[in-house]
């Protein structure tokens, strides 16, 4: 029996995902949690095989989320899903250790095969993931500057996006300002912008708001 803690701070999602995990003989949900404090609560009372850990939980952004995991819990497996572009943030997460990236437009047996996959060690990535890394950088010119972007770049990136200043960006990774100045300096240069508007809009081109 795989044993799945679900943490999506949408109700209906974490009902829906519920349901449908638990339709299925090999598979049991154990928990959920609606935020990232209820998470690791709950992971000292339960212990699962793998996490489906929305990218998006509140409290800890999911990357971050995912290294306390990694960290405090190296044999739980995460499973990463979400609504935000795959290609985007796929290699992110696998980056930052977990074991597949899972679109939330993605079918139901697509989750289930997922699960499995990663529940037995291996890594998962949807057909259509294996094609953009195969063939790369072909079409849309915003993303291949993201492959010059580290995890931790990604994530000051995507605070920025969303409004937060240096001082709330540092303390939402438990930085120091002055680190969060020099990953925007290093942003703004690897991104070939000169000016915060303009890392936004890159940001925006990289589906990050």
């Amino acid at each position: 029996m795989i044993k799945i803690l679900i943490a999506d701070n949408h109700p209906i999602v974490r009902m829906g995902v519920k349901q449908v995990l638990e339709s299925v003989s090999d598979i049991q949900v154990i928990a959920d949690a609606s935020t990232t404090t209820e998470l690791f609560n709950k992971l000292e009372l339960f212990t699962p095989d793998v996490i489906l850990l929305e990218m998006d939980i509140p409290e800890i952004n999911g990357i971050a989320t995912l290294r306390k995991i990694k960290k405090e819990y190296p044999n739980i497996r995460v499973l990463i899903y979400s609504g935000q572009s795959e290609d985007v943030y796929a290699l992110s997460t696998i980056r930052a250790g977990a074991f597949g990236y899972l679109s939330k437009t993605s079918e139901i047996d697509y989750i289930i095969s997922a699960i499995r996959k990663v529940s037995e060690g291996n890594m998962f990535i949807t057909n259509e993931l294996a094609q953009r890394l195969a063939f790369d950088e072909g079409t849309q010119k915003p993303r291949r500057f993201f492959r010059k972007l580290s995890t931790r770049e990604v994530e000051v990136l995507k605070l920025l996006a969303s409004g937060k200043r240096n001082k709330e960006v540092a303390q939402g990774l438990d930085l120091n300002e002055k680190t969060v100045s020099t990953y925007k300096a290093r942003l703004m240069r690897k991104l070939n912008v000169d000016n915060l508007v303009d890392l936004l809009q890159q940001a925006k081109a990289l589906e990050l708001y």
